[in-house]
């Protein structure tokens, strides 16, 4: 985990290197001070010599001084070290997220990335911080002032070599019972970010059946649940302060005793009253340097289980990758289903595709018709490869999608999936999706054929009104017809519709595919719909039930033969007949 964690320091090497060489200095000059007071005490004040008490405090100002220039030269290194490490991190990960497949982001969820790109991060860029510069501050400290009292005195040293374990078995037990806690509010973090991004992209749905009072004791159950598993932890780590305080004060004690004795005793030989007040001085730097340890063992208990989480991000291989000699060029639009099976889970009991076998020529337009969970948007996503096959084959212009460039197959499948969604900008920024370099008469083009134009001149900046997130100032259909439009953009050889004319009007569907039929004659075009009439004047109709082909042909074939479409008709038809 450090391993892989650490190769995303990258150009912060230098940062991170000088952080450590730059806090020893700190402490070397800070161990090097209460040696300098007891010379001043016994050699300058107890001696009554002023001279070198002036030469004395001269050396502690510069000591003191370079211990300063040290730990702000220390602090900056180490801010930018850790920032920078931070930024690495996040972009390792959003990077390594926008190649996943599906199936990867399905693994992980949408809330729980969010939480490991934010609140995971944050724990381990403070941990970072704490490792290059307090992790080695603390120890080093500790062993130079340790070596400094085994100078003075080796009889005092033992007082620390007796205390020190007891405190670290202490710290130990506190970090080994606290991390399980840690773990455990962190994985309650994405159930919280879950539930707040729910009642966000829904809160339409919430006021209007008026729940508001439903989701907030959702949330608020949850946040009770970090908030006891926080003070569970918390209550483990109120444990560290006591058990330090303890053992300062019984060092001091055991130092005033033993150091006393020792000057009356030997009057001033063994132990000298300068050297006395230097080891209270050691005595300090060592048990805080104990304490400091232990508050980076909890942050890093804390940050263990966080860099976990990213770790799993970062070490998660898309399931889709290209092969090796993939193919670089679609020839044409056709596709072929070949004993196709699919199922989302390797454990699955049942397939959701099962033995799908179905041509399709280049230039065609087919409709796909079927109920609810049915498959068909299953069947449309194993086209662009957004789904590997479980067995069987897809093959689009003679060749198996899985032989491809993922990104030449993309940029020749366009589709305009169920869920419509426009990114914040305007709307030339949405449609440019489909062609970067597109010229304004190509976005007004493809506006044109789907429909969108009509509606886009009647704003006061037209092309150039500004979309909200999700596409939240403009309608359903809308929304749809500016995703037709951005699909159209790619110029694609095969373009797919899942649902996508659901929320226009009959009259503008029909316009929108009597463009297709007029401006896209070689595209194929597979249209997915709940109306007859969107799909009726195709070449090619597939009438999927429960994950299966049950009927292939045009409306006329089907009326004839096919029970479930004829089903789906008279009921539309007498629906329409009932409304007027």
């Amino acid at each position: 985990m450090i391993k892989r964690l650490a190769k995303c320091i990258r150009e912060y090497k230098r940062d991170t290197i000088l952080t450590p060489t730059l806090v020893i200095g700190e402490v070397i000059m800070e161990a090097v001070i209460p040696l300098l007071m007891a010379q001043l005490i016994d050699n300058g004040i107890e001696a009554d010599n002023m001279n070198f008490v002036l030469k004395m405090g001269l050396a502690l100002i510069f000591s003191a001084i370079l211990s300063f220039a040290f730990g702000v030269a220390a602090g900056k290194t180490c801010a930018t070290a850790s920032s920078g490490f931070a930024k690495n991190l996040r972009h390792d990960m959003y990077h390594n997220v926008q190649n996943f497949s599906f199936s990867n982001i399905d693994k992980f969820s949408t809330a729980s990335i969010v939480t490991r790109l934010t609140t995971d991060v944050n724990n381990v860029q403070q941990s970072f911080m704490m490792i290059i510069r307090m992790a080695v501050r603390s120890p080093m400290m500790f062993v130079f002032s340790f070596s400094a009292v085994m100078t003075i005195s080796p009889k005092m040293s033992l007082i620390f070599l007796v205390v020190a374990p007891f405190l670290i078995s202490g710290l130990c037990l506190i970090i080994s019972k606290a991390h399980p806690v840690f773990k455990k509010v962190f994985k309650t973090y994405d159930k919280l970010n879950g539930v707040v991004e729910e009642n966000l992209h829904g809160i339409r749905v919430v006021k209007s059946f008026i729940r508001e009072d439903y989701e907030t004791n959702k949330f608020k159950g949850i946040s009770e649940i970090i908030y006891r598993n926080f003070v569970k932890a918390e209550k483990l780590i109120a444990f560290n302060s006591p058990l330090m305080q303890m053992s300062i004060y019984v060092c001091m004690i055991l130092v005033s005793w033993f150091g006393a004795k020792m000057i009356v005793n030997s009057g001033g030989t063994e132990l000298t009253t300068g050297e006395l007040s230097s080891l209270f001085m050691y005595v300090t730097q060592m048990l805080s340097s104990l304490m400091f340890l232990s508050m980076i063992f909890v942050m890093m208990t804390m940050s263990k289980a966080s860099a976990e989480r990213i770790v799993e991000i970062l070490d998660e291989k898309s399931d889709i990758v290209n092969k090796d000699g993939a193919v670089f060029t679609v020839t044409d639009g056709s596709i072929v289903f070949e004993n196709v099976n699919f199922s989302y889970s390797k454990n699955a009991d049942k397939n959701c595709l099962d033995n799908i076998c179905v041509e399709i020529k280049s230039g065609e337009t087919v409709g796909i018709i079927g109920g609810t969970g049915s498959s068909k948007s299953t069947f449309v996503q194993l086209i662009p490869r957004l789904y590997d096959v479980t067995d069987g084959s897809v093959r689009v212009g003679g060749v198996d999608v899985r032989d491809y460039d993922l990104e030449t197959l993309r940029n020749e499948v366009a589709m305009v999936l169920q869920k419509n969604v426009l990114f914040s900008g305007t709307i030339k920024d949405n449609i440019r999706w489909g062609k970067e370099d597109a010229t304004d008469e190509e976005i007004a083009r493809v506006c044109a054929l789907a429909c969108a134009d009509e509606f886009i001149e009647k704003f006061p900046d037209k092309y150039d009104t500004w979309i909200e997130q999700g596409g939240a100032n403009v309608s359903g259909g809308q929304k749809q017809r500016l995703c037709i439009a951005r699909a159209l953009m790619k110029k694609p050889k095969i373009i797919i519709l899942d649902d996508s004319t659901s929320a226009v009007d009959t009259k503008t569907d029909a316009l929108i595919r009597k463009a297709f039929r007029e401006e896209i004659p070689d595209t194929t075009k597979i249209i997915i719909a709940q109306r007859i009439s969107s799909v009726q004047d195709a070449d090619k109709i597939i009438v999927l039930d429960d994950g299966k082909i049950a009927d292939i042909g045009n409306h006329q074939e089907l009326m004839e033969n096919s029970a479930i479409y004829r089903e789906v008709y008279e009921s539309q038809v007498k629906g329409g007949e009932d409304n007027e």
